[in-house]
């Protein structure tokens, strides 16, 4: 009986969790309409950096199509449907070793969404959206907040707009 009570709790659990991550509501669009990706901790490492200047660190993840693209080198320009999302924690010294630094406390997530037709309108062929916090807070009073982005940005027109530098790997791995 204890093993079906369990059996039962651990799916009516799994149930309500994937009725949460499925339903957009709960996670707003940012304003200017472009909808959270949930799948986004499931996504690939890109690359990593790490800024002196706020003392941040942070992950560069893609989706299958960003990610294939960045392995095969094809990223000036990323191919449409490529997104690439950005992960940012705080950075803290480690407990027992500190030279090295880890992640601390969770900024935010940013994302450019690759689609040259749909936003070819801003001048980069790129969707801009943020979201703040652990409760994942859209960023923006309005859907012009993206001309911020385009304006940090900006240095690296010339490179799709991209800052990231796809971390290589051996070629033992492709």
């Amino acid at each position: 009986m204890k093993k079906i009570n369990v059996l039962l709790l651990t799916s009516s659990l799994a149930f309500s969790l994937a009725s949460v991550a499925d339903d957009k509501s709960v996670i707003p669009p940012a304003p200017n309409g472009i909808e959270f990706p949930a799948d986004y901790p499931n996504w690939r490492v890109i690359s990593i950096s790490h800024r002196t200047d706020n003392n941040s660190m942070r992950t560069i993840l893609g989706n299958d199509i960003a990610i294939e693209a960045a392995r095969a080198g094809n990223t000036n320009p990323w191919p449409d449907g490529a997104v690439l999302g950005k992960v940012v924690w705080k950075q803290t010294a480690k407990k027992h070793w500190p030279s090295a630094i880890a992640p601390d406390k969770f900024v935010h997530a940013e994302f450019m969404f690759r689609d040259s037709k749909k936003w070819a309108g801003n001048g980069t062929g790129w969707g801009w959206a943020r979201w703040v916090g652990t409760q994942q807070k859209p960023y923006g009073k309005d859907a012009g907040f993206s001309q911020e982005c385009i304006s940090c940005h900006t240095p690296v027109k010339g490179n799709d707009w991209v800052f990231t530098t796809p971390a290589m790997f051996p070629t033992v791995f492709k």
